[in-house]
């Protein structure tokens, strides 16, 4: 018990009896958000990657936008861990970094590199061991961490720039994106309760913005989408009534 609440808490609730309380209130509900968005982000991207794996193709996907995605994912993970943070503010983002990973290196090798892909694997894992094995002083994950933000929005916004100048969004899966931002939008709350770190609080707000406009591009593409499907099959039932009339 003493894993989810604070011996105050524990106190509070099986001593005294007193279920009413309201910090333990927010901070029980804190960590159950926080373990709900880790189980979550067990299986989070699982739907991008079996598009990926199933029609074997990454288009649309920005490899750049890919690469600062995981780039972020990971120098908030290695700054949280680090920090000594619990495991619920932060353990998302394990998840979150080595299926992004994968993706990354499914899109190298669906277009047409896997020697890229090997390497770009062999290559992250060795950062993500320095980074997190001890080897990089908090106070420059620190600086990284103050540098997130500009990434974090650059990679999210450059493939909101490619799905404008596609008129479409590809194989991005739209299980995934809505994942993700409901994901960030309750990181907000969980970071307040479990950290107070407003270095922390500010990237998930700007990556909820983030990902807000992929998913609002999502909504728009897919109508735009079905527009377009209507449209032609009235083109072609149109035709058809022309060649009957002839």
């Amino acid at each position: 018990m003493l894993f989810v609440m604070d011996e105050k808490c524990y106190a509070n609730y099986f001593v005294d009896f007193d279920f009413f309380d309201a910090d333990c209130m927010k901070a029980l509900i804190s960590k159950g958000l926080g373990f709900g968005i880790i189980a979550g982000s067990v299986l989070v991207k699982v739907p991008q990657i079996t598009k990926i794996l199933k029609n074997k193709s990454g288009q649309g996907i920005n490899l750049f936008s890919v690469c600062l995605d995981l780039l972020a994912i990971t120098i908030h993970m290695s700054y949280s861990f680090v920090s000594g943070f619990p495991f619920s503010a932060w353990g998302d983002t394990s998840f979150l970094a080595l299926q992004t990973a994968l993706i990354a290196v499914l899109v190298l090798f669906y277009g047409g590199s896997a020697s890229g892909a090997v390497a770009f694997g062999g290559v992250y894992s060795a950062i993500a061991y320095v980074l997190m094995g001890g080897l990089t002083p908090l106070k420059y994950l620190l600086i990284a961490q103050g540098l997130n933000i500009p990434i974090l929005l650059l990679g999210k916004l450059s493939q909101a720039y490619t799905n404008y100048r596609n008129g479409s969004t590809g194989q991005l899966s739209a299980v995934t994106c809505f994942m993700l931002l409901a994901g960030a939008l309750a990181r907000i709350f969980t970071s307040i309760q479990e950290t107070g770190d407003q270095m922390m609080i500010l990237t998930y707000g700007c990556s909820s913005f983030a990902n807000a406009v992929i998913v609002a591009q999502l909504l728009y593409y897919w109508n735009a989408d079905k527009d377009k499907k209507a449209a032609g099959g009235a083109s072609k039932k149109a035709k058809s009534k022309a060649k009957k009339t002839d």
